[in-house]
């Protein structure tokens, strides 16, 4: 494993936007966070409620029907956490305050390209703690009717193995495996858009959910065509959202993963399934502490505010 300390946010920064299901806008800011706090959740107060805040792991999942809603006892605190837990992990951040003045996390363009525009204007510095990993040391496989998801160990970093298929000519049969580093990360997955099929909108909205869905901001799939004026930002890009999605589920770990996840028509439901299976057998993980950079004498120390790997060998 390489060596690598924790990371947090050097500033703060700002998005805006609407959310894909309610439909409310909502101001989703980034703050730095002190070594060993994870990523929190905080909702600010309002004048109905007081201010509330969450960290991000499995046991804060409350729903992952359209999306995955983080809560407690007394209730969701937001929802569509997927993009912006996805940017976070994928960018190697591993402390943070995500503040949010609504209940659900801005789709922006549909993407997590929008919250890696904001982590790279915050900047990210290292702090003096070493980076802590939870390393996968057995297979844990959930299976669901057609879905199937499998984390499994893999000692060179965190790896996505993903396949969907959908009875659709524009989409079919796709498949992608890639082991996420911040740089594949932000070539290959984080541009991957959300997708819907026209046919399902107004049962979505009957329903209550797709109310700030638009073509800003979803792959809008219809019969026999792409609806969206610029299509596709890749061939297959479906399946790479697929594999966004899993990106910031799994980040719910609190730790980045040393393991492999394959999936297959896979969604949120089935992510959460693995990842609480995983984290039920306590046989199952160990968490392991990055190795310290050694210090070269008569040199000065240069760590401070550059980015440690954020994963193992060949993957950073």
């Amino acid at each position: 494993m390489k060596a690598g300390r924790q990371t947090t946010l050097r500033d703060h920064a700002a998005v805006f936007g609407v959310g894909v299901h309610s439909g409310l806008s909502t101001t989703l800011t980034l703050h730095p966070a002190d070594a060993d706090s994870g990523i929190i959740f905080v909702r600010s107060a309002t004048a109905e409620h007081p201010e509330r805040e969450i960290r991000a792991d499995v046991r804060a999942v409350t729903a992952t029907e359209f999306a995955t809603v983080l809560g407690d006892s007394s209730g969701p605190l937001c929802s569509t956490a997927e993009h912006v837990l996805g940017a976070l992990r994928g960018l190697g951040v591993d402390n943070a305050v995500v503040e949010l003045d609504g209940s659900e996390v801005p789709i922006m363009d549909g993407s997590a390209t929008p919250f890696v525009d904001a982590i790279d204007r915050a900047g990210l510095v290292t702090l003096s703690a070493p980076r802590r990993y939870l390393k996968v040391l057995k297979p844990i496989r959930v299976v669901q009717d057609k879905s199937v998801g499998e984390l499994r160990p893999y000692d060179h970093g965190f790896r996505v193995e993903a396949d969907i298929e959908f009875n659709h000519p524009m989409i079919g049969r796709q498949k992608m495996a890639i082991d996420v580093s911040p740089d594949t990360f932000r070539r290959d997955i984080a541009g991957a858009r959300t997708f819907g099929f026209m046919r399902d909108v107004a049962k979505l909205w009957g329903a209550g959910y797709a109310l700030g869905a638009s073509f800003e901001n979803t792959v809008v799939i219809a019969e026999d065509r792409i609806l969206n004026p610029n299509g596709l930002r890749y061939s297959d890009e479906f399946v790479r959202h697929k594999i966004l999605d899993a990106v910031g589920d799994l980040a719910l770990a609190g730790a980045p993963l040393l393991g492999a996840y394959k999936v297959s028509r896979g969604g949120h439901r089935l992510n959460y399934a693995v990842l609480s299976a995983l984290m039920a057998d306590r046989s199952a993980w160990t968490m392991v502490d990055a190795e310290m950079p050694r210090r070269t004498r008569g040199h000065a120390d240069v760590a401070t505010g550059l980015v440690a790997p954020a994963y193992g060998p060949d993957v950073s």
